[in-house]
C-alpha cells in the first residue's frame, strides 16, 4: 500500500523524450504538456494549503487564476491536485456550493484530527495516519508488528529517527502523539526478549472513521477490486453493522 501511495500521487508525471535528430514529435509535445500540467498541479496544491491553514473557502474562479496558460485543462489539474491533496496530506477537497463553485479542504475519512500545531507553522498529517490505519488492517487480527510498519513506511520516505518535512520525527508522532490522541494503540508484545512492540487502532480511530471507510480508501489507492480481498471486505461490513 505504501508503494502504491507514492506511485499514484505522481502517476501522471512523465519524462521528456527527444525525437530523432532533436525534432519535436507528438510524443515530445505530450510529454511537455504533462510536465507543465504536473507543475500546475503542484502550484494549485500550494495555493489550496494556506486556505486550509486559515479555514478559508475558495472558488473555481480563484483557482483558475493559478493556472496561467493552462486554464483549458482546469478539470484535469483540479482532479490531480485533489488526488494529491488526499494521498499526501490526507485532505479532501469538498464542494460547498455548486451555484458559485466554492470549495473547502477537510481531513479525509471524517477524521477530527489534522496534526496541525496551533502555535506555529506545520503541515496536515491525516494522510500518514490513514495509511497507517490501512496497514494495520492488512495484518492478522488487525495488529501490526512495529518492524513491519516501519518497513512499509520507509518506502514512502518515512523512517524512524529521520526528520520528515511534513511529519516531523515519525517515531515520536506514531508512538507518543497519536497514542496520546487516541488514534493508535502501541503495546509491548508479551513474552518477547528482546522486547517487541505492535500497533493497533485506538478508540478515537474507531470513533472518527470505520474499517470499511479505510478499506475503501485502501482499494482506491491501490486500484484494487474489493473482491480481491473478500475477508477484509467481510470484516469491514461486520464493523459497519456493529457500529450501526
Amino acid at each position: 500500500m505504501a508503494g502504491a501511495l507514492e506511485g499514484r500521487a505522481d502517476q501522471h508525471t512523465q519524462g521528456e523524450k527527444a525525437g530523432p535528430g532533436g525534432a519535436c514529435t507528438e510524443e515530445d509535445a505530450e510529454s511537455v504538456l504533462q510536465h507543465a500540467l504536473h507543475q500546475e498541479v503542484t502550484d494549485l496544491v500550494g495555493f489550496l494549503l494556506p486556505k486550509y491553514h486559515t479555514k478559508e473557502t475558495t472558488t473555481e474562479a480563484e483557482m483558475l487564476t493559478i493556472l496561467s496558460d493552462y486554464q483549458d485543462h482546469f478539470p484535469v489539474v483540479f482532479s490531480r491536485a485533489s488526488a494529491r491533496s488526499q494521498l499526501v496530506l490526507g485532505l479532501d477537497v469538498k464542494e460547498l456550493d455548486p451555484s458559485n463553485q466554492s470549495y473547502v479542504l477537510v481531513p479525509t475519512l471524517g477524521l477530527a484530527y489534522d496534526g496541525m500545531l496551533s502555535d506555529g507553522p506545520s503541515m496536515p498529517k491525516p494522510g500518514l495516519l490513514v495509511l497507517l490505519l490501512g496497514l494495520i488492517l492488512l495484518e492478522d487480527d488487525f495488529v501490526a508488528p512495529e518492524e513491519e510498519v516501519w518497513g512499509a513506511l520507509s518506502k514512502v520516505g518515512v523512517c524512524a529517527g529521520r526528520q520528515h518535512y511534513i511529519y516531523g520525527e515519525p517515531r515520536e508522532l506514531l508512538t507518543k502523539v497519536w497514542v496520546q490522541e487516541g488514534y493508535l494503540g502501541y503495546r509491548q508484545v508479551p513474552h518477547c526478549d528482546p522486547a517487541r512492540y505492535e500497533f493497533l487502532w485506538g478508540p478515537r480511530a474507531h470513533a472518527d472513521t470505520s474499517k470499511w471507510q479505510v478499506l475503501d480508501y485502501l482499494f482506491w489507492v491501490n486500484s484494487l477490486d474489493p473482491r480481491s480481498l473478500p475477508s477484509l471486505c467481510a470484516e469491514g461490513v461486520s464493523d459497519e453493522e456493529e457500529g450501526a
